[in-house]
């Protein structure tokens, strides 16, 4: 059977939080957040609606990268808890109906794991194949940084091994030589191990880098083994039927289909990159038609595979896809200063401080994430509109601690020393910006994110159904209507500041088509004498339709 038939399609309408847990709540007062913190904040989760969390790494680490520099695949940071304390989140986590996936960091290692070690001190050591070597200075050696202007180069020599390693990442984090098949038999070991300790999935880290062909030889684009990602998708599916890989993939549409694979045996799902920066240049430029051309280039993939939504996540917003042009107006309109950019490619901001704290443009920008083909991914923090701190170096400056109340440290810890400092004091300190506070006042925007939420779940069409953009002669508003089970949604938004009156008809045949019912308001409108509707929406304003109304929608689920 293709995996795809066994398959529980549980991430199709789901709604996914990402958080670290370094950074999320600390219960012992030690500075860093801890399983027993998270484990503490679950309710809190349930009660936002999300249905899955994401972890960034919390194995042992010298946390030279935040954890993505691993020395210990399994087991857990000593600053986090220990393995006791993990299972005893995955618990909690499914008695609450919470699935979580973690990261799997496997194309490189920290340069302090044994393996590496082991392989640098001894030729014959039976790890020194499990990395990639080279007798002589490789003449790309300075090519192909992931990191340009920080990282210097991809090969290093070490002293101890008296030949030079590959690292795609920072000279710390030697790459694993992926295509060793004792390596390859290890990340299926890892895999196994997670999940029997509760996990319901892995987020593959750089997956492009995983599958690639690596050695000095190499020249140019290397070869993919798209197979290996095949493989990883069996051996989950044999261990756990309803565990998924989410891909971190920033490949071209051309390639979307290698990574899902024509059946969708490979990935199961992928983050949408091309969508994410076409939509900063629409939120920039109020222009769509670049976001309309994203949607439609990646919209072919299986209909058991899912794109990932985001706006913000822990890494700069990548802006590599967009032309010169487009790329320069999101710089000037979200980044302006070069403090603000990072590696010549993208910005290190938040999303709320990017949108000056608009509280119209943040609910425009996640309207749209949450109505775009695909799972939503929502970052930490991101549902009370936490800011930045440019004043710390590259990706840290929007990596800081949860604000949970107007106390010392934001409430995150008890202690004095938090990991990393939380932002206090100007329009995103935690005096101001901070769970407790909003959840007492109705109108804030952890109340507005938790009925968008809830919204999102209750149209399944979304992430079910098959999409089609409707026009409305507007450059500045995307209308978008999803069918599934012969029901309908539509989704507008105006990307101007001034209200736009837009005029379309929905594309569903006969009376039903009609009708529009506000999803969020309650409100019902019908077509003109044409069977064009005239909706008016203000300044970056948004609506949620059923077409047809609710008499139609029951007619139709029980026909």
């Amino acid at each position: 059977m293709k995996p795809s038939v066994i398959q529980d399609l549980w991430y199709k309408n789901a709604v996914f939080y990402c958080l670290s847990v370094g950074t999320f709540m600390d219960a012992d007062g030690d500075g860093t957040g801890d399983f027993a913190g998270l484990e503490r904040r679950l309710d809190y989760l349930l009660s936002l609606g999300v249905t899955a969390i994401w972890l960034h790494p919390f194995q042992p680490s010298p946390q030279r990268d935040h954890g993505y520099d691993i020395s210990d695949y399994y087991g857990v940071d000593p600053v986090y808890g220990s393995l006791g304390d993990f299972v005893s989140f995955t618990h909690a986590a499914k008695q609450r109906g919470l699935k979580v996936i973690i990261d799997l960091v496997v194309n490189h290692t920290s340069d302090q794991h044994r393996w590496f070690q082991e392989a640098r001190s001894d030729p014959a050591s039976r790890y020194r194949d499990w990395y990639v070597w080279s007798n002589k200075r490789p003449a790309a050696y300075d090519e192909g940084m992931v990191f340009p202007g920080v990282q210097k180069a991809t090969w290093t020599y070490d002293e101890t091994a008296k030949a030079w390693y590959f690292h795609r990442f920072f000279n710390f984090q030697p790459d694993l030589n992926t295509a060793n098949p004792e390596v390859q038999a290890e990340i299926l070991k890892i895999m196994g191990f997670w999940l029997e300790l509760g996990v319901a999935g892995f987020r593959m880290d750089a997956v492009p880098f995983v599958i690639a062909e690596k050695g000095p030889e190499v020249k140019g684009a290397p070869k993919e083994h798209f197979e290996w990602l095949r493989d990883f998708r069996e051996f989950l599916q044999w261990r756990s039927g309803d565990a998924i890989i989410l891909a971190e993939a920033n490949v071209l549409p051309k390639d979307d289909m290698a990574y899902f694979g024509d059946d969708n045996d490979r990935m199961h799902m992928m983050f949408n990159f091309q969508v994410n920066q076409a939509l900063f240049y629409a939120l920039a430029a109020s222009d769509v038609r670049p976001l309309v051309k994203a949607l439609n280039k990646t919209w072919n993939r299986p209909p058991s595979a899912q794109w990932a939504m985001f706006l913000r996540n822990h890494d700069e917003l990548d802006l590599g896809r967009l032309t010169e042009k487009q790329r320069q107006t999101v710089f000037e309109k979200f980044g302006p200063d070069k403090d603000m950019q990072l590696y010549d490619r993208g910005i290190r901001r938040r999303l709320a401080p990017m949108l000056d704290g608009d509280r119209r443009r943040i609910e425009l920008a996640y309207s749209l994430m949450f109505s775009l083909p695909g799972t939503p991914v929502l970052r930490y923090g991101d549902e009370i509109g936490m800011g930045d701190d440019l004043s710390i170096p590259e990706r840290d400056c929007a990596r800081t601690p949860m604000q949970w109340t107007a106390d010392a440290q934001g409430g995150f810890t008890r202690g004095t020393r938090p990991v990393s400092r939380p932002i206090s004091g100007g329009a995103y300190g935690y005096e101001h910006v901070n769970v407790a506070n909003q959840r007492h006042e109705h109108g804030s925007l952890l109340h507005w994110m938790q009925s968008i939420i809830r919204q999102r779940k209750e149209a399944p069409e979304i992430g079910w159904g098959d999409f089609e953009v409707i026009e409305t002669g507007e450059n500045a508003a995307l209308a978008l209507r999803y069918d599934w089970r012969n029901n309908s949604v539509l989704c507008l938004h105006n990307f101007e500041a001034r209200p736009l009156e837009l005029h379309f008809k929905t594309g569903v045949e006969g009376e039903e088509g009609r009708v529009l019912v506000d999803l969020l308001t309650g409100e019902r409108a019908e077509a003109g004498e044409d069977g064009r509707h005239r909706v008016l929406i203000e300044g970056y304003g948004y609506r949620w339709y059923r077409v047809g109304g609710l008499d139609a929608l029951l007619r139709r689920s029980t026909s």
